[in-house]
Protein backbone atom coordinates (compact mmCIF):
# COMPACT_ATOMS: atom_id res chain seq x y z
CA UNK A 1 0.00 0.00 0.00
CA UNK A 2 1.15 3.57 -0.59
CA UNK A 3 3.10 4.98 2.30
CA UNK A 4 1.54 8.19 1.70
CA UNK A 5 -1.62 7.30 2.16
CA UNK A 6 -0.94 5.85 5.39
CA UNK A 7 0.53 8.92 6.57
CA UNK A 8 -2.24 10.71 5.60
CA UNK A 9 -4.63 8.23 6.97
CA UNK A 10 -3.24 8.50 10.38
CA UNK A 11 -3.16 12.69 9.96
CA UNK A 12 -6.31 12.56 8.96
CA UNK A 13 -7.46 10.92 12.07
CA UNK A 14 -5.56 13.00 14.69
CA UNK A 15 -7.45 15.94 12.45
CA UNK A 16 -10.90 14.26 12.70
CA UNK A 17 -10.15 13.59 16.88
CA UNK A 18 -9.65 17.81 16.88
CA UNK A 19 -12.39 18.82 14.74
CA UNK A 20 -14.89 16.63 16.91
CA UNK A 21 -13.22 18.10 20.13
CA UNK A 22 -13.71 21.67 18.28
CA UNK A 23 -17.03 20.92 17.67
CA UNK A 24 -18.04 19.76 20.95
CA UNK A 25 -16.12 23.35 21.99
CA UNK A 26 -18.58 25.44 19.88
CA UNK A 27 -22.05 23.58 21.02
CA UNK A 28 -20.80 24.13 24.77
CA UNK A 29 -20.11 27.84 24.38
CA UNK A 30 -23.18 28.41 22.59
CA UNK A 31 -21.47 29.30 19.50
CA UNK A 32 -23.01 26.83 17.24
CA UNK A 33 -25.53 30.31 15.71
CA UNK A 34 -22.62 32.30 16.12
CA UNK A 35 -22.38 32.60 12.31
CA UNK A 36 -26.59 32.57 10.86
CA UNK A 37 -25.59 31.62 7.50
CA UNK A 38 -23.43 28.80 5.85
CA UNK A 39 -20.82 28.53 4.78
CA UNK A 40 -19.59 31.77 5.17
CA UNK A 41 -20.45 33.89 8.25
CA UNK A 42 -22.39 37.30 7.65
CA UNK A 43 -22.20 36.81 3.73
CA UNK A 44 -18.38 36.61 4.37
CA UNK A 45 -15.46 34.09 4.59
CA UNK A 46 -14.08 35.98 7.28
CA UNK A 47 -16.00 37.24 10.28
CA UNK A 48 -16.82 40.49 10.12
CA UNK A 49 -15.00 43.52 12.17
CA UNK A 50 -17.00 43.56 15.90
CA UNK A 51 -17.90 47.38 14.83
CA UNK A 52 -19.77 46.37 11.69
CA UNK A 53 -22.81 47.85 11.63
CA UNK A 54 -26.66 46.12 11.26
CA UNK A 55 -26.58 48.11 8.20
CA UNK A 56 -23.11 47.02 6.40
CA UNK A 57 -23.73 43.34 7.78
CA UNK A 58 -27.29 43.82 5.71
CA UNK A 59 -31.27 43.22 6.70
CA UNK A 60 -31.64 39.73 6.59
CA UNK A 61 -29.41 39.00 9.33
CA UNK A 62 -31.69 39.47 12.19
CA UNK A 63 -28.94 37.64 14.84
CA UNK A 64 -26.59 40.35 15.90
CA UNK A 65 -23.21 39.77 15.44
CA UNK A 66 -21.06 38.27 18.78
CA UNK A 67 -17.61 38.51 17.19
CA UNK A 68 -16.05 35.75 19.67
CA UNK A 69 -18.86 33.05 19.19
CA UNK A 70 -18.53 33.68 15.01
CA UNK A 71 -14.60 33.19 15.10
CA UNK A 72 -14.80 29.71 17.38
CA UNK A 73 -17.92 28.84 14.44
CA UNK A 74 -15.62 29.69 11.80
CA UNK A 75 -12.32 27.72 13.01
CA UNK A 76 -14.37 25.08 13.32
CA UNK A 77 -15.58 24.82 9.47
CA UNK A 78 -12.23 26.09 8.56
CA UNK A 79 -10.83 23.13 10.16
CA UNK A 80 -13.26 20.65 8.97
CA UNK A 81 -12.67 22.15 5.36
CA UNK A 82 -9.25 21.00 5.55
CA UNK A 83 -10.09 17.08 6.89
CA UNK A 84 -12.78 17.39 3.71
CA UNK A 85 -10.00 18.10 1.15
CA UNK A 86 -7.56 15.30 3.25
CA UNK A 87 -10.48 12.74 2.27
CA UNK A 88 -10.32 14.07 -0.42
CA UNK A 89 -6.79 13.43 -1.06
CA UNK A 90 -7.15 9.76 0.17
CA UNK A 91 -9.70 9.42 -2.23
CA UNK A 92 -7.35 10.12 -5.03
CA UNK A 93 -4.20 8.23 -4.09
CA UNK A 94 -6.95 5.09 -3.57
CA UNK A 95 -8.15 5.88 -7.06
CA UNK A 96 -4.48 6.30 -8.79
CA UNK A 97 -3.00 3.16 -6.55
CA UNK A 98 -6.28 1.44 -7.61
CA UNK A 99 -4.18 -1.28 -9.08
CA UNK A 100 -2.28 -2.32 -5.71
CA UNK A 101 -4.25 -5.08 -4.51
CA UNK A 102 -3.31 -3.80 -0.82
CA UNK A 103 -4.92 -0.87 -1.31
CA UNK A 104 -8.56 0.26 0.30
CA UNK A 105 -10.45 1.57 -2.91
CA UNK A 106 -13.69 1.53 -1.50
CA UNK A 107 -13.32 2.79 1.92
CA UNK A 108 -12.35 5.93 1.11
CA UNK A 109 -14.84 6.73 -1.95
CA UNK A 110 -17.72 6.25 1.39
CA UNK A 111 -15.21 8.51 3.24
CA UNK A 112 -15.95 11.01 0.92
CA UNK A 113 -19.35 10.66 0.44
CA UNK A 114 -19.22 11.25 4.49
CA UNK A 115 -17.78 14.09 4.86
CA UNK A 116 -19.73 15.75 1.65
CA UNK A 117 -23.04 14.33 3.95
CA UNK A 118 -21.49 15.47 6.82
CA UNK A 119 -21.35 19.35 5.24
CA UNK A 120 -24.81 19.41 4.68
CA UNK A 121 -25.49 18.38 8.31
CA UNK A 122 -23.44 21.43 9.15
CA UNK A 123 -25.18 23.39 6.74
CA UNK A 124 -28.85 22.25 8.09
CA UNK A 125 -27.48 22.45 12.00
CA UNK A 126 -27.28 26.30 11.01
CA UNK A 127 -30.46 26.53 8.81
CA UNK A 128 -32.63 24.22 11.20
CA UNK A 129 -31.19 26.71 14.46
CA UNK A 130 -29.57 23.34 16.35
CA UNK A 131 -32.71 21.30 15.41
CA UNK A 132 -31.21 17.95 18.31
CA UNK A 133 -32.19 15.14 15.66
CA UNK A 134 -29.51 17.58 13.30
CA UNK A 135 -26.96 17.75 15.85
CA UNK A 136 -27.17 14.64 17.00
CA UNK A 137 -26.45 13.11 13.16
CA UNK A 138 -23.79 15.48 12.69
CA UNK A 139 -21.61 14.37 16.10
CA UNK A 140 -21.89 10.93 14.69
CA UNK A 141 -20.94 11.77 11.31
CA UNK A 142 -17.78 13.30 13.05
CA UNK A 143 -17.49 10.18 15.29
CA UNK A 144 -18.15 7.61 11.92
CA UNK A 145 -15.57 9.81 9.78
CA UNK A 146 -12.50 9.20 12.69
CA UNK A 147 -13.11 5.76 13.37
CA UNK A 148 -13.42 5.49 8.92
CA UNK A 149 -10.11 7.21 9.01
CA UNK A 150 -8.32 5.06 12.07
CA UNK A 151 -9.53 1.68 9.95
CA UNK A 152 -7.78 3.20 7.00
CA UNK A 153 -4.97 4.02 8.83
CA UNK A 154 -4.02 0.34 9.10
CA UNK A 155 -2.38 0.86 12.85
CA UNK A 156 -0.51 -2.55 14.16
CA UNK A 157 -2.75 -5.45 15.54
CA UNK A 158 -2.64 -8.39 17.58
CA UNK A 159 -5.12 -11.42 16.88
CA UNK A 160 -6.96 -12.61 19.84
CA UNK A 161 -5.71 -16.36 20.24
CA UNK A 162 -9.30 -18.59 19.63
CA UNK A 163 -12.24 -16.11 19.95
CA UNK A 164 -15.25 -17.86 21.30
CA UNK A 165 -19.00 -16.75 19.68
CA UNK A 166 -19.68 -15.39 23.23
CA UNK A 167 -16.93 -12.94 22.91
CA UNK A 168 -18.05 -12.40 19.30
CA UNK A 169 -20.81 -11.51 20.71
CA UNK A 170 -19.91 -9.43 23.47
CA UNK A 171 -17.98 -6.99 21.57
CA UNK A 172 -20.77 -6.38 18.84
CA UNK A 173 -22.91 -5.72 22.36
CA UNK A 174 -20.57 -3.76 23.59
CA UNK A 175 -19.88 -2.07 20.37
CA UNK A 176 -24.16 -1.64 20.18
CA UNK A 177 -24.10 -0.32 23.18
CA UNK A 178 -21.49 2.30 23.01
CA UNK A 179 -23.21 3.41 19.82
CA UNK A 180 -26.46 4.30 21.53
CA UNK A 181 -24.62 6.29 24.47
CA UNK A 182 -23.14 8.52 22.32
CA UNK A 183 -26.51 8.76 20.85
CA UNK A 184 -27.75 9.84 24.10
CA UNK A 185 -25.17 11.92 25.06
CA UNK A 186 -25.39 14.44 21.91
CA UNK A 187 -29.35 14.03 22.73
CA UNK A 188 -28.30 14.95 26.16
CA UNK A 189 -26.29 17.88 24.72
CA UNK A 190 -28.78 19.10 22.41
CA UNK A 191 -31.59 19.57 24.53
CA UNK A 192 -29.69 21.30 27.53
CA UNK A 193 -30.03 18.78 29.88
CA UNK A 194 -26.83 18.72 31.35
CA UNK A 195 -27.65 19.79 34.81
CA UNK A 196 -31.38 18.43 34.86
CA UNK A 197 -30.20 16.23 37.44
CA UNK A 198 -28.00 18.24 39.42
CA UNK A 199 -26.97 15.03 42.19
CA UNK A 200 -25.00 11.65 42.05
CA UNK A 201 -25.88 9.24 41.93
CA UNK A 202 -29.57 9.60 42.35
CA UNK A 203 -31.22 12.17 40.12
CA UNK A 204 -33.51 14.80 41.30
CA UNK A 205 -32.87 13.05 44.84
CA UNK A 206 -34.60 10.25 44.06
CA UNK A 207 -32.71 6.72 42.35
CA UNK A 208 -35.71 7.38 39.82
CA UNK A 209 -37.29 10.57 39.12
CA UNK A 210 -40.70 10.50 39.29
CA UNK A 211 -41.30 13.83 37.68
CA UNK A 212 -39.29 12.22 34.53
CA UNK A 213 -41.12 12.91 31.43
CA UNK A 214 -39.65 10.18 29.06
CA UNK A 215 -42.34 11.00 26.51
CA UNK A 216 -41.57 14.49 25.61
CA UNK A 217 -38.31 13.84 26.29
CA UNK A 218 -37.59 11.77 22.75
CA UNK A 219 -40.69 13.62 20.89
CA UNK A 220 -40.54 13.43 16.94
CA UNK A 221 -39.71 16.13 14.77
CA UNK A 222 -41.54 19.75 15.80
CA UNK A 223 -40.92 21.05 12.58
CA UNK A 224 -38.95 23.92 10.75
CA UNK A 225 -38.52 27.09 11.81
CA UNK A 226 -38.00 26.39 15.54
CA UNK A 227 -34.73 28.03 17.17
CA UNK A 228 -33.59 25.29 19.71
CA UNK A 229 -30.58 27.41 21.15
CA UNK A 230 -31.32 27.05 24.84
CA UNK A 231 -33.45 23.65 24.04
CA UNK A 232 -37.32 23.96 23.96
CA UNK A 233 -38.27 20.75 26.33
CA UNK A 234 -39.78 22.00 29.78
CA UNK A 235 -38.08 20.64 32.88
CA UNK A 236 -39.74 16.89 33.86
CA UNK A 237 -38.62 15.94 29.90
CA UNK A 238 -34.74 17.25 30.48
CA UNK A 239 -34.46 15.47 33.32
CA UNK A 240 -36.21 12.01 31.32
CA UNK A 241 -33.50 12.80 28.81
CA UNK A 242 -30.48 12.97 31.36
CA UNK A 243 -31.47 9.73 33.17
CA UNK A 244 -31.77 8.03 30.16
CA UNK A 245 -27.94 9.43 29.32
CA UNK A 246 -27.26 7.55 32.74
CA UNK A 247 -28.77 4.28 32.13
CA UNK A 248 -27.26 3.76 28.83
CA UNK A 249 -23.89 4.97 30.33
CA UNK A 250 -24.72 2.00 33.62
CA UNK A 251 -25.20 -0.64 30.13
CA UNK A 252 -22.68 0.08 28.24
CA UNK A 253 -19.97 0.53 31.11
CA UNK A 254 -20.98 -2.97 32.65
CA UNK A 255 -20.75 -4.89 28.44
CA UNK A 256 -17.00 -2.59 28.26
CA UNK A 257 -15.90 -3.66 31.27
CA UNK A 258 -16.60 -7.31 30.99
CA UNK A 259 -15.07 -7.29 27.09
CA UNK A 260 -11.89 -5.77 28.94
CA UNK A 261 -11.42 -8.16 31.14
CA UNK A 262 -11.60 -10.97 28.79
CA UNK A 263 -9.14 -9.04 26.55
CA UNK A 264 -6.87 -8.68 29.92
CA UNK A 265 -6.42 -12.36 30.32
CA UNK A 266 -4.71 -13.58 27.17
CA UNK A 267 -0.98 -11.99 27.24
CA UNK A 268 -1.61 -10.98 23.23
CA UNK A 269 -4.46 -8.72 23.72
CA UNK A 270 -3.40 -7.49 27.56
CA UNK A 271 -2.49 -3.78 26.86
CA UNK A 272 -5.27 -3.50 24.24
CA UNK A 273 -7.79 -4.66 27.35
CA UNK A 274 -6.04 -2.62 29.85
CA UNK A 275 -6.35 0.55 27.51
CA UNK A 276 -9.93 -0.08 26.78
CA UNK A 277 -10.36 -0.46 30.95
CA UNK A 278 -8.38 3.10 31.38
CA UNK A 279 -10.45 5.07 28.62
CA UNK A 280 -13.80 3.63 30.40
CA UNK A 281 -12.95 4.61 34.07
CA UNK A 282 -11.57 8.31 32.16
CA UNK A 283 -14.95 8.37 30.72
CA UNK A 284 -16.74 7.80 33.71
CA UNK A 285 -15.18 9.93 35.60
CA UNK A 286 -15.47 12.79 33.84
CA UNK A 287 -19.42 12.36 33.10
CA UNK A 288 -19.58 12.44 37.32
CA UNK A 289 -17.67 15.32 36.95
CA UNK A 290 -19.48 17.05 34.73
CA UNK A 291 -22.62 16.43 37.26
CA UNK A 292 -20.44 16.97 40.46
CA UNK A 293 -19.09 20.24 39.51
CA UNK A 294 -21.99 21.96 36.99
CA UNK A 295 -20.68 21.29 33.54
CA UNK A 296 -16.92 22.98 33.62
CA UNK A 297 -16.61 23.68 29.82
CA UNK A 298 -12.72 21.98 29.91
CA UNK A 299 -14.17 18.38 31.69
CA UNK A 300 -17.24 18.58 29.15
CA UNK A 301 -15.62 19.04 25.73
CA UNK A 302 -12.93 16.15 27.62
CA UNK A 303 -15.94 13.95 27.83
CA UNK A 304 -16.75 14.52 23.96
CA UNK A 305 -12.67 13.87 23.05
CA UNK A 306 -12.76 10.44 25.59
CA UNK A 307 -16.18 9.07 24.03
CA UNK A 308 -14.27 9.11 20.78
CA UNK A 309 -11.23 7.40 21.98
CA UNK A 310 -13.35 5.45 24.26
CA UNK A 311 -15.37 4.10 20.20
CA UNK A 312 -11.88 3.78 18.61
CA UNK A 313 -10.89 1.35 21.67
CA UNK A 314 -14.07 -0.99 21.58
CA UNK A 315 -13.54 -1.17 17.72
CA UNK A 316 -10.13 -1.98 18.02
CA UNK A 317 -11.27 -4.66 20.62
CA UNK A 318 -13.51 -5.79 17.62
CA UNK A 319 -10.77 -6.36 15.06
CA UNK A 320 -8.75 -8.32 17.41
CA UNK A 321 -11.73 -10.44 18.40
CA UNK A 322 -12.54 -10.96 14.65
CA UNK A 323 -9.10 -10.82 13.00
CA UNK A 324 -8.43 -13.58 11.27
Amino acid sequence: MNVWFLRLARIGAVLALAVVMLGAYVRLTDAGLGCPDWPGCYGRLVVPHPATSPEELGVEYTRPLEAGKAWREMIHRYLASTLGLVCLSLAGIAFFNRRDPAQPKWAPALLVALIIFQGLLGMWTVTLLLNPFVVVGHLFGGFATLALLMSLGRWRSTRFPSPTRALRVLGLAAAAALVLQISLGGWTSANYAALACPDFPTCQTRWWPPIADFEEAFARWRGIGIDYEGGVLDHPARVAVHFTHRLGALLAAVLIALLAAKLIREPATRRDGGALLAVLVLQLSLGVSIVWFGVPLAVAVLHNGVAALLLLAVINANQRIRQR
